[in-house]
């Protein structure tokens, strides 16, 4: 993940069995194990550079959460918990009344939307965003949903922060 950029769990760990000679109904460690070894692998040997691209995309999702302060964003995902590296994408959670007047909002702006697979039934949307700097995926939940306590596969609730708190997150 850390070296080839790839961004889906279970991705990774059936490409690591299948290089370790690993039987097909191996048993994978659960993401939260994934996520501290890849921190513990880009504190040893990405350190410098690990830390001038997460300010950097950080600060991408700032720019990206001010512009759509409209939407209620949050920024979630890997960029928040530090497990992010060149390849990551920024993932912010938008609460909006329909999926439509986001991409109306940020067509009207300039900026090209393109639609991916929503990987919930609760999402009503995954927009694909480019900017200068990196990708963005905006994930359009309804308003209501903004209150729910949203949690990974393996059952621990999903981090998430507002513009403030990155604000503070930025001057550490």
């Amino acid at each position: 993940m850390a070296e080839d950029g790839i961004t889906d769990f279970h991705h990774a760990k059936r490409k690591a069995a299948r290089q370790l000679g690993l039987p097909e109904h191996t048993a994978f460690p659960d993401n939260a194990e994934v996520e501290a070894e890849l921190r513990a692998y880009r504190s040893l040997y990405q350190a410098e550079d690990h830390e001038a691209v997460l300010h950097a995309l950080r600060q991408s999702a700032l720019d990206l959460l001010d512009l759509l302060a409209a939407f209620n964003p949050y920024l979630t995902g890997s960029v928040l918990d530090g497990t992010a590296g060149e390849h990551s994408t920024i993932d912010i959670l938008l609460f909006a009344d329909s999926a439509k007047e986001v991409e109306i909002f940020l067509l009207n702006r300039g900026v090209d939307v393109a639609h991916a697979t929503p990987r919930n039934d609760k999402v009503e949307a995954v927009l694909r965003i480019e900017t200068d700097t990196v990708d963005a995926e905006l994930i359009v939940l309804s308003p209501a949903m903004e209150r729910v306590v949203m949690k990974h596969r393996d059952g621990r609730p999903r981090e998430r922060v507002k513009t403030p708190e990155l604000r503070l997150l930025l001057k550490e």
